[in-house]
């Protein structure tokens, strides 16, 4: 859905889909979740909830997530880098129910 190969393109049914296999504890869609969150593509603009989902990613094992979370965090206060990082943590600690 996010690049519309064989379905209509939609970033809300994409972020929807990027949702559920970061629930799920996918890496590389909890990166992709965090770049949607970036860029305000099918959800509001968040760089907290951005750096959040980036900083899981990059728990989780992608390299990816790792780079755009540098990016991100250039950004951002100081201490809504740390707010985020405390969400992330509360957010693995619930096994991804208690994200946002």
């Amino acid at each position: 859905y996010d690049e519309g190969r064989g379905v209509a393109q939609s970033y809300t049914e994409a972020v929807y889909w990027y949702r559920a296999a970061a629930q799920q504890g996918h890496a590389e869609a909890q990166d992709n979740l965090g770049l949607m969150y970036e860029l305000g593509l099918g959800v509001a603009q968040n760089f907290m909830l951005a750096h959040m989902w980036l900083s899981i990613g990059a728990t989780n094992g992608s390299d990816f997530a790792r780079e755009d979370i540098n990016r991100i965090a250039q950004q951002m206060t100081a201490e809504a880098i740390t707010e985020a990082q405390r969400r992330a943590q509360v957010c693995m600690a619930s096994g991804y129910q208690d994200c946002d």
